[in-house]
């Protein structure tokens, strides 16, 4: 660890890309792709440095590539670490419930604003095959309904 305060945008990333390494997406992509593509669709969006640093790890504890503990003990904002949480599915959980978190939650609607415009990007959904395209299409339609985008 450093001796800063928290961790550089910079570590955060590596340790995402770490995390994630063995990874891909639905298409096969190597996961670090998605987690890049959402750090700069926050920064897009004018994202604090603490939105960003939780948009390079937003699928870490939901993915299993970190640990609850990992992120209990990290050396990141407690507002970054709320993020990470909000955004972190929990089996079983109706997307309401999902959505009133991160709408609860000050700094994690933008984060999952910029997960959500990667994911349905047409050439990215283009990848997958009729079903899963037409499955997750209509799953991030209404997710944007409920978070109000």
């Amino acid at each position: 660890m450093n001796s800063s305060p928290t961790l550089s945008l910079a570590e955060v990333e590596t340790i995402a890309r770490q995390a994630h390494a063995t990874q891909k997406d639905k298409a096969g992509r190597p996961y670090a792709e998605h987690l890049q593509a959402v750090a700069e669709g926050v920064r897009a969006r004018n994202g604090s440095a603490e939105q960003i640093a939780a948009a390079w790890l937003h699928d870490a504890l939901e993915d299993n590539a970190l640990t609850e503990e990992w992120l209990r003990d990290a050396a990141l904002t407690p507002r970054t670490k709320d993020i990470v949480r909000a955004l972190t599915k929990h089996p079983g959980e109706p997307p309401e419930a999902y959505a009133r978190r991160i709408l609860e939650t000050p700094g994690a609607r933008l984060v999952k604003e910029a997960d959500l415009a990667h994911n349905a990007n047409p050439a990215r959904l283009a990848e997958l095959d009729g079903p899963t395209r037409t499955r997750l299409t209509a799953k991030y339609t209404n997710m944007r309904a409920l978070l109000g985008l």
